[in-house]
């Protein structure tokens, strides 16, 4: 048999429903409040044929640009050849959930504004911008080690040891 060309060719996996979480879908996917301008991911459900979104936008992120009873139109980049298009496509709410990529941006700027309340009352300078971790770091030791003006010695693993 040659290759097929239908609308859900290759989509087997794609489109269907996690283990023991078949069957009808939560009322929760129904009580989410979708507003114009958040950010949405997009994930077809297999058990809801009715305004599906295309198998090139499964797993993708936009922006809710319409709103209707049970379906919302979403903003994705989507690349065709050189060229990335802003599309804009009608999916239902099934098919979408709210995306958690903001939730920690929008956290540290709350931090932030407390952080700067805060600093204001007190009026002293508070640092803002984000550090990095002991882990990023760990090549710098001299950061970390010093112990009496003594210098610390990084200890490697020696993988490729011939015998």
């Amino acid at each position: 048999m040659t290759n097929t060309r239908g609308k859900r060719r290759g989509t087997r996996y794609m489109f269907s429903r996690q283990f023991r979480k078949h069957g009808p879908i939560p009322l929760s996917t129904y009580m989410r409040i979708y507003r114009k301008g958040d950010i949405v991911d997009i994930k077809g459900t297999g058990t809801v044929q009715k305004g599906m979104p295309h198998k090139c936008y499964h797993g993708k992120t936009g922006r809710v640009y319409n709103v209707t009873q049970h379906a919302v139109g979403i903003i994705v980049n989507k690349q065709v050849k050189g060229k990335i298009l802003a599309k804009r496509i009608n999916v239902r709410i099934e098919h979408v959930k709210h995306s958690k990529s903001r939730d920690s941006f929008l956290q540290r700027v709350k931090a932030n504004e407390a952080k700067k309340m805060e600093a204001k009352q007190k009026g002293s300078w508070v640092e803002l911008k984000r550090q990095p971790q002991t882990a990023c770091v760990e090549l710098n030791l001299s950061l970390y080690c010093k112990y009496r003006n003594k210098k610390c010695e990084l200890l490697l693993q020696n993988h490729a040891v011939t015998l």
